[in-house]
């Protein structure tokens, strides 16, 4: 949001003193860091560098330090005395200095006189903000109760205002979009399986096969995950990629599989009937550890190398050769569950096919298996206390995806929000999310907002979602906050087995009027009744109280370059009690399948192709679309399409085009086309998170094309309520 100052301060930051130290405290050059890179001849300003930075460019929140010139961060790197990161870090993490200096950066707190959609901004002090925002919730509160109020959080500094509204103001109603658009039926789906959650911990560094459904290394560019991907090609694992396009990973892959868009879980059915009958599975390891493996067997027998074949549109040499290799390599094999998994609306049993995959093979505990790394514990919890009036979130109330977890599925809020049943949701805070980019069917994210009789949003940037905004408030970004503990281990288990502790500290001091979660938190609790619940009064005061259980503190961390090491322990091995849910009898009882079953999704209709979205290596979504930096490698997403279609329509790569869905809702923006054969005849791809309409976003608005907005038919998964984003058939169009 570009506002006229008298004075450009975004670049007059103070460096956190406790936090500076000498670079030669840090690393030596030997260890790849050269001091002082950028003093300038005949300039004797002093570099010095930051210890504590935790990148949030991406959620992998890689462990950084930072150069600091005259009060300014002129570098990032990644710290090396990371185990997980080291020195490295991607586009995006080096690209931060261009997000904490941005021009557009939301400065001040702000309210909009004019109407939802089409803002007008006045500026505002914080306590006339506060004192509004705390009005307005006490006032719906007071009309319709706690549950009236939504919340849409994302990212480490939604955790303590999450916490706020669920558990002290008591509404259920709060949704993630880091679920329910994309991991989270990923999630409840291994934990049907396996009784945890998968995250992405497969030791890939010692596979002797990866096998990779959909998931595409190297375009997420998460640094220490990238690291053990290709580690494990170096030490000579067999890649297997299962995707409808040619992907970075694809590239790399001994058997790629140009599987028709959402018939994967009919794949893996496949693949593991004819290791069944074909006695290629680890039968110990099933008669050990598995359940129900007799009726697991009677409901996949249908699904022969033929059937298969037929309904996924490959060879059936090919599924054979997949199943052969896997089979020949187990139990050193990585099954990757993936991240965003929230395609078509039957993806909860294409998670649970994986995980019995990895069953069948034995692929829990091994070296290249699944190996969940044995991390350092004791750590405390800063809890806000429970309210007096809690409400069941509405799935639970309706007995409706009993497979999802706390929250509230985001298409069930708009529904109630929109029609009033069973109950008003007519107060909404958004922190850090963006709903217009993430919830397909933008119409009823627009439609709840403006019945809204008030709307928070807190953020970084001015994103779509803050147009629609009653008061705006200024975030402090992760380079001038405090928050976020990351412990863990080594990312390659051969090495010698190390945990470490470290936390979000500010590289410099937050400029104009940003402020922290806890501050913001905090105020808002003492005007809404509150305020002897506050479990904290600073976010120094709750980074130290969740250290302090393992003995550590943000002096300490500082004074061990940001980073705690500790012995670790050996990760390889399951217990006794393991179990692998073949056919798991608790979904039978709630009303779903036991064993892994195929849903078909419509097919393509003529004329059109499946539009499908992912990640770009340079950008994370529309967080980034405004870094002049990522915006200068990667200014828009171009669509990729099929050389035989393209050459039928007469367009040729970086001809600009255009797309309208077979509901006539056509892209309000253009992009360029990529003309490939490595993607189906079927389908188009474009990266995720393009096409800003803020006109406050000088750099990101209008660039590409926002696939989410030609997003209109929406598929929910039935055991989560996770929401599918590759359900919408486009026709291109030559612009």
């Amino acid at each position: 949001m570009a506002f006229k100052v008298t004075r450009r301060k975004f670049l007059q930051t103070a460096s956190i003193a406790a936090a500076s130290v000498p670079l030669s405290k840090v690393a030596t050059a030997k260890a790849g860091v050269a001091k002082s890179p950028f003093t300038a001849p005949g300039s004797f300003a002093e570099t010095k560098t930051a210890v504590g930075g935790i990148c949030e460019m991406c959620f992998w929140r890689c462990q950084l330090v930072g150069k600091i010139r005259d009060n300014k961060l002129v570098k990032l790197e990644g710290n090396p005395k990371s185990i997980d990161n080291g020195t490295s870090i991607c586009a995006r993490g080096n690209s931060g200095i261009k997000l904490l200096y941005d021009p557009d950066r939301l400065k001040y707190p702000m309210k909009n006189v004019g109407e939802r959609g089409k803002p007008k901004w006045k500026r505002i002090s914080w306590k006339e903000a506060l004192d509004e925002c705390g009005d307005k919730l006490n006032a719906a509160v007071k009309k319709y109760s706690a549950r009236t109020i939504a919340m849409f959080p994302h990212g480490s500094s939604a955790k303590y205002p999450m916490h706020y509204f669920e558990h002290t103001v008591g509404t259920p109603n709060v949704s993630e979009a880091s679920f329910f658009q994309c991991r989270g039926v990923r999630d409840y789906s291994w934990l049907s399986t396996i009784g945890t959650g998968p995250g992405e911990n497969v030791d890939m560094a010692n596979a002797k096969v990866i096998f990779g459904l959909g998931c595409h290394f190297g375009e997420n560019v998460h640094v220490s995950h990238a690291k053990r991907y290709l580690k494990g090609l170096e030490n000579g694992a067999k890649l297997v990629i299962v995707d409808p396009r040619f992907s970075a990973s694809a590239a790399k892959a001994d058997i790629w599989v140009k599987i028709k868009p959402g018939t994967d879980t009919a794949f893996v059915l496949g693949i593991m009937n004819y290791m069944v009958a074909n006695g290629k599975y680890n039968k110990k390891f099933v008669e050990d550890h598995g359940v129900g493996f007799a009726e697991f067997k009677d409901a996949i027998k249908d699904w022969s190398l033929a059937k298969t074949a037929k309904e996924c549109d490959v060879p059936e040499a090919q599924i054979k050769e997949v199943a052969e290799l896997l089979g020949a390599n187990a139990p050193n094999v990585s099954v990757h569950p993936g991240r965003f998994s929230s395609w078509h609306g039957n993806d909860f049993h294409r998670g649970r096919s994986l995980a019995c995959l990895a069953g069948m093979l034995g692929a829990f505990g091994v070296p290249g298996g699944f190996v969940k790394g044995k991390g350092p514990k004791g750590f405390g919890k800063v809890k806000w206390p429970a309210g007096h009036e809690h409400h069941k979130a509405l799935h639970r109330e309706a007995g409706i995806f009993l497979q999802s977890p706390a929250g509230t599925p985001t298409d069930l809020i708009r529904d109630c929000a929109i029609s009033g049943k069973p109950y008003p949701i007519k107060a909404c805070v958004i922190w850090g999310q963006n709903p217009m980019q993430t919830i397909p069917k933008q119409e009823n994210t627009i439609k709840m907002l403006k019945q809204m009789d008030f709307v928070m949003c807190v953020d970084v940037m001015p994103t779509d979602i803050t147009m629609y905004a009653d008061i705006l408030l200024p975030e402090s970004s992760y380079l001038e906050r405090f928050d976020y503990i990351k412990k863990g281990t080594q990312w390659d288990f051969s090495d010698k087995h190390q945990q470490f502790v470290s936390a979000r500290m500010p590289m410099v001091r937050a400029d104009f009027e940003r402020r922290d979660q806890v501050y913001i938190v905090n105020e808002l609790a003492k005007r809404m009744g509150h305020e002897k619940a506050i479990p904290v009064q600073t976010v120094e005061d709750m980074v130290d109280a969740m250290l302090k259980p393992a003995g550590l503190s943000i002096k300490k961390l500082i004074a061990e370059d940001g980073i705690h090491l500790q012995p670790g322990k050996d990760p390889y091995g399951v217990k006794e009690d393991f179990e692998v849910q073949f056919f798991n009898e608790e979904l039978v009882e709630e009303g779903y399948a036991g064993a892994p079953t195929y849903v078909a999704v419509p097919d393509v209709p003529k004329g059109y192709m499946r539009l499908l979205s992912g990640r770009s290596p340079l950008h994370t979504f529309n967080r980034t679309q405004n870094n002049v930096w990522l915006n200068a490698g990667m200014p828009e997403n171009p669509v990729w399409v099929n050389d035989k279609i393209a050459s039928k329509m007469g367009i040729k790569s970086g001809d600009r085009v255009t797309m309208v869905n077979s509901e006539g809702i056509k892209s309000s923006s253009t992009s360029h086309a990529l003309v490939t054969p490595g993607i189906r005849e079927d389908c188009v791809f474009m990266a995720h998170g393009f096409g800003s309409k803020n006109p406050a976003m000088s750099v990101g608005k209008g660039a590409g094309m926002d696939d989410q907005e030609l997003c209109s038919i929406l598929v929910v998964d039935p055991e989560t309520g996770c929401s599918g984003m590759r359900n919408n058939f486009v026709k291109l169009i030559k612009a």
